[in-house]
């Protein structure tokens, strides 16, 4: 019999009775995804928005709904980048032109079919965005910049396994994820994303890098692949993993691929 899988929904947009402590953001009943409980304020106070979810990139997760709460810990820094990685720099002139040769010219990957994951796994990728603001007072940070996020999603478009790649206790797959996820930003917990939103950026990259990783013979794919799934907040349960071997996607080298 065919297992069923029912997505229960996120947490909701109507006050919470007060005696609610806990919730979680997400979970599918038969256990395959599950998310970092999230602590509740009391429904008095609790504001018709999405609740998100702060963290910072080491997978060290500081949760809170409001900037008043005082006990929120500060999210801590990442740690230095890995040495020896590939490091694409970017700036106005390349966002502006939407131009995706930069990250080529320094990581050497010029076709997405002609990836081998083993020459990035131990050096990581990361990025530096030398970005120059039109007021030098704007406050935003730069992955509130509609043109710089349109470049990383170009990006993420073409090489859709890339997170995969990233260096992360660099902080890089968290900032890479701002790029692309809805959020705000916080000047204690950092990044907070939409909960929805990001539970979907990580299942996306769940099923794409699993698959991809399989497709090169890559040791220990299930267990990469929860590591990037641990390292924004979610478990990824085995059955999942179980799933997608029962019903393999044959990766074509020519399919779904933006000619570059």
């Amino acid at each position: 019999m065919a297992a069923t899988m029912k997505l229960k929904p996120l947490l909701p947009l109507s006050p919470l009775p007060e005696q609610a402590t806990t919730s979680s953001i997400s979970r599918i009943s038969c256990g395959l995804f599950t998310s970092l409980p999230i602590p509740h304020a009391s429904a008095s106070h609790r504001p018709q928005v999405s609740v998100s979810v702060a963290f910072n990139p080491r997978g060290n997760f500081d949760i809170s709904l409001f900037d008043e709460d005082n006990d929120a810990t500060k999210a801590e820094h990442p740690m230095p980048p890995t040495e020896g990685r590939f490091e694409v720099v970017i700036d106005n002139d390349v966002v502006t032109r939407l131009d995706l040769s930069p990250f080529q010219a320094a990581t050497g990957i010029k076709s997405p079919s002609l990836v081998n994951p083993k020459d990035f796994l131990e050096r990581r990728i990361g990025f530096t965005i030398n970005y120059a603001r039109e007021d030098p007072g704007d406050p935003r940070e730069l992955s509130e910049f509609p043109e710089i996020r349109l470049w990383f999603v170009r990006l993420d478009a073409t090489y859709p396994w890339l997170p995969i790649l990233l260096d992360w206790r660099a902080g890089e797959l968290a900032r890479y994820a701002a790029m692309l996820v809805p959020h705000q930003m916080n000047m204690k917990m950092g990044v907070v994303f939409n909960p929805e939103a990001l539970e979907l950026f990580v299942m996306n990259k769940v099923f794409v890098a699993y698959s991809w990783l399989k497709h090169h013979d890559i040791p220990m794919p299930k267990l990469r692949t929860k590591d990037m799934a641990t390292m924004l907040g979610f478990g990824i349960g085995d059955e999942l993993y179980d799933l997608i071997d029962k019903h393999p996607l044959h990766l074509s080298s020519s399919s779904n691929e933006e000619r570059v």
